[in-house]
């Protein structure tokens, strides 16, 4: 860990004031502080809000930095977009370190120090995408810290094999698993479910399922989830990521099942997408239920859109909520900082003493505005580490 003066500095909307960082966790917060020997930055006025975190993301599919690629899969099938993405990747021979790193570096210079990215586990690609961002993980470990989902992109029934790849990639350090539609992919929830939760249990690790179903389909699912967390006491150990089927009109069906996923502790992962249905942020709350976002994959097989700005996506579910008041547009920001570190069961970053080391400076008069304009990041700091500086990391991208 590393120790950092970070001098003149608005705090969020409040007074100017110092940060000091002292081994890796904010130590003091006050004005004109006095630390010889300490290494020191002039913020001039900036703003300082707390490290952004990337809740939900694919570091092992983004195609930055190679050649435009055409797509002419469109949305047209889950199952479609699936097996082009994977025939796509074998014909290019993409190197998995080198794109997660392409990826992983530009989140970084929009102020991420957190990021969660699900890998695909498949019988194609066998462990070799986790291998490429775990070694992502090891050299970026200054500037980001990367937790891996085993993601059994392709379905676990459909491939002989997927299963015994997941327990592998579990057992070489995978942080959680990661399981996907069980009705609409391998159209076996219980088949499905059964693996996942069975190697939760056997490897000691968190879920975190992706979950596109819509409506009462989702439901049965969310159900099916839900009924296992509880019978393996899992409390705050599931997280669901997507959740369209929370986005249902049937209010007192959505309600209800608000209330069970409280009562086990479940994470909600959003991307606030514009074309499906998604849980909505005051309803959540209402309900204490913890929340992440992310912006998924970026520029890759699946679509052109995407930048990994964390600070554009806490706009994006400032819109998506129809938060317009300043503390709604602070709260959008808190789950693509603070909450979304919660949701993820790691220390909540907020500028405050004992928290930790990571700050973001921003230019702009307000946070608000700094969120609705994607104000400049002047300075990124990870425990007390720079990380990036004018939008440029200190490590340059391969």
């Amino acid at each position: 860990m590393t120790s950092l003066l970070l001098k003149n500095v608005r705090i969020m909307d409040g007074d100017t004031a110092d940060i000091l960082i002292a081994d890796g966790v904010i130590s003091d917060i006050s004005p004109d502080i006095n630390a010889p020997g300490v290494a020191t930055e002039e913020c001039a006025g900036h703003i300082a809000i707390p490290g952004l975190v990337e809740a939900h993301t694919h570091l092992d599919k983004s195609l930055i930095g190679l050649p435009w690629y055409k797509n002419d899969v469109g949305g047209s099938s889950l199952k479609g977009m699936i097996d082009n993405e994977r025939e796509i990747r074998n014909s290019l021979g993409i190197d998995m370190h080198v794109q997660s790193m392409r990826h992983a570096l530009q989140t970084v210079s929009y102020g991420a120090t957190l990021i969660r990215s699900h890998v695909d586990i498949d019988t194609v690609g066998g462990l070799r995408a986790l291998e490429g961002v775990m070694e992502t993980a090891d050299k970026l470990v200054d500037l980001v810290e990367i937790e891996t989902v085993a993601f059994p992109q392709s379905g676990l029934l459909l491939w002989d094999g997927t299963a015994t790849l997941m327990d592998q990639a579990l057992a070489m350090g995978a942080d959680l698993v990661g399981g996907l539609d069980p009705c609409g992919v391998d159209k076996d929830p219980k088949g499905h479910l059964d693996i996942v939760f069975g190697l939760a249990e056997k490897h000691g690790k968190g879920i975190d399922i992706h979950l596109h179903e819509r409506g009462e389909l989702g439901m049965f699912s969310m159900e099916m989830i839900l009924d296992r967390a509880e019978a393996l006491d899992m409390k705050g150990l599931v997280t669901i990521s997507h959740a369209f089927c929370l986005g249902m009109p049937d209010f007192r069906r959505v309600d209800a099942m608000l209330g069970r996923l409280s009562n086990m502790d479940v994470r909600i992962m959003t991307t606030a997408p514009t074309s499906s249905p998604a849980p909505m942020v005051k309803e959540l709350d209402m309900h204490g239920i913890k929340i992440g976002a992310g912006n998924d994959g970026i520029q890759d097989t699946w679509g052109p859109y995407g930048n990994g700005d964390m600070l554009e996506r806490a706009k994006f579910v400032g819109l998506r909520n129809n938060m317009r008041m300043d503390s709604e547009v602070k709260r959008a920001l808190d789950i693509c900082s603070g909450g979304g570190a919660e949701a993820m069961a790691k220390p909540r970053r907020a500028i405050e003493i004992g928290a930790p080391g990571d700050v973001v400076i921003v230019a702009g008069e307000t946070v608000v505005q700094a969120v609705v304009n994607h104000s400049p990041r002047k300075l990124v700091v990870k425990g007390g580490h720079i990380s990036a500086r004018d939008g440029q990391t200190l490590v340059v991208a391969p």
